[in-house]
C-alpha cells in the first residue's frame, strides 16, 4: 500500500499538535515493522492505537491564514493515509493467518471501519473463518449487515439469496438473486485474481442467482420469467443433479404453458423435453416430471 511520504513530524506545526504527529510517527513505523513480522497481537494493538492518533490528526480544524493551509492540508492527507494503512496492516495479516486469528483480525477492522474498503476484499475469507471456526451460524447476521454498505458484494449476496432460499423467504431471496446477477455481470475481474479463478467463481454465482430467481418464478408461474432464468443457469449448473431437476422440472412447466398460451406447439414439444430430462433424475419431482411429459406430448398431438 502507498502513503504519502510527508511524515507529521518534519511539518513544522506547533504544540498539541507536534507532539501528536511524533507519537504518531513513532507507532506508525512499529506496526509497519509488526506488520512485515506478521506479529498478530501487535499489529491488532497498533492498529488501534495508530488509527485513534491518525484521526486525532485530521480532527484538527483549518487555520485561518492562507499561509498556513497548505501544510494543514498536507497533514491532512497523511493522517487519512495513515488511517487507511491501519485497516490494511489489519486486512494483509489476517489473509496469512489461521481462521480464528482471520475472525479476530477481520472483526476489529469491522469494528474500526464498516466501510473500509478491505472489507469489501475481507468479507469472503471471513465468512469462510466463521464456519471453519464454529460460528456457521453468524453467517447470515453478519452477511446482511455488511450489505448495508458492499450491496453489490458478490459473495455477501450468494449468501444471503441462499440464506433466504432456504428460509423459504421468496421475496427475499428473489431480491437478492436478482441482485447477484446483476453484481455479477457488471463487475470485472479483481485485479490479482487468475482469470480461470474469476471464471469459476463467475460461474457459480450466475448459476446460483439465476437457479434461485427461476425456480422462485416457476414456483409462481410465472413462466416467461422462469423460462428466461432457468435457461441462463441450465449450462452453468451442469453436474448439480440437486439444481438440475428443479431447473428442467420448471423449464417444463413453463414452456408448456408458454406454448399452449400461444398455441405453439414446437414451445409444448420442448415442454416435454425438459420434463423428460428431469424424469431421468433421480429425486422427489422424478415422478412428477414422468407424468407431465406425458400430459404434455398427448396436448402437443392434438395440435396443428
Amino acid at each position: 500500500m502507498k502513503l504519502s511520504t510527508l511524515s507529521l513530524a518534519v511539518v513544522l506545526v506547533a504544540g498539541p499538535v507536534l507532539a501528536v504527529a511524533q507519537d504518531m510517527d513513532t507507532s506508525f513505523q512499529s506496526l509497519k515493522d509488526a506488520v512485515a513480522k506478521e506479529d498478530v497481537a501487535l499489529v491488532k494493538k497498533l492498529g488501534a492505537e495508530v488509527c485513534a492518533m491518525a484521526r486525532q490528526a485530521a480532527a484538527e480544524p483549518a487555520p485561518q491564514g492562507e499561509d498556513e493551509k497548505k501544510a494543514w492540508t498536507e497533514r491532512q492527507t497523511y493522517a487519512h493515509d495513515v488511517e487507511t494503512y491501519t485497516e490494511y496492516a489489519l486486512y494483509a495479516v489476517a489473509l496469512k493467518s489461521p481462521a480464528a486469528t482471520q475472525v479476530d483480525l477481520i472483526a476489529a477492522l469491522e469494528q474500526q471501519n464498516p466501510k473500509s474498503k478491505y472489507l469489501d476484499q475481507a468479507y469472503p475469507v471471513y465468512l469462510v473463518a466463521l464456519q471453519q471456526t464454529g460460528a456457521a451460524a453468524k453467517v447470515p447476521a453478519v452477511a446482511e449487515k455488511a450489505l448495508q454498505n458492499f450491496p453489490e458484494n458478490e459473495d455477501l449476496l450468494m449468501v444471503m439469496a441462499d440464506h433466504a432460499m432456504n428460509q423459504r423467504q421468496s421475496d427475499r431471496a428473489l431480491n437478492f438473486a436478482n441482485r447477484l446477477v446483476a453484481a455479477m455481470n457488471k463487475h470485472a475481474k479483481p485485479e490479482g485474481m487468475a482469470q480461470a479463478d474469476w471464471d469459476r467463481k463467475k460461474s457459480v454465482a450466475l448459476g446460483r442467482g439465476y437457479w434461485i430467481a427461476g425456480v422462485i418464478q416457476g414456483e409462481r408461474n410465472q413462466y416467461a420469467a422462469a423460462n428466461k432464468d432457468l435457461r441462463a443457469a441450465l449450462p452453468l449448473i451442469q453436474g448439480n443433479a440437486a439444481m438440475a431437476a428443479p431447473a428442467l422440472f420448471y423449464l417444463g412447466v413453463a414452456n408448456y404453458n408458454l406454448g399452449k398460451m400461444t398455441n405453439n406447439k414446437a414451445l409444448v414439444l420442448e415442454g416435454a423435453k425438459f420434463s423428460d430430462q428431469c424424469a431421468a433424475l433421480p429425486g422427489p419431482l422424478a415422478e412428477q416430471a414422468w407424468k407431465n411429459s406425458a400430459a404434455m406430448k398427448a396436448d402437443a398431438a392434438k395440435m396443428r
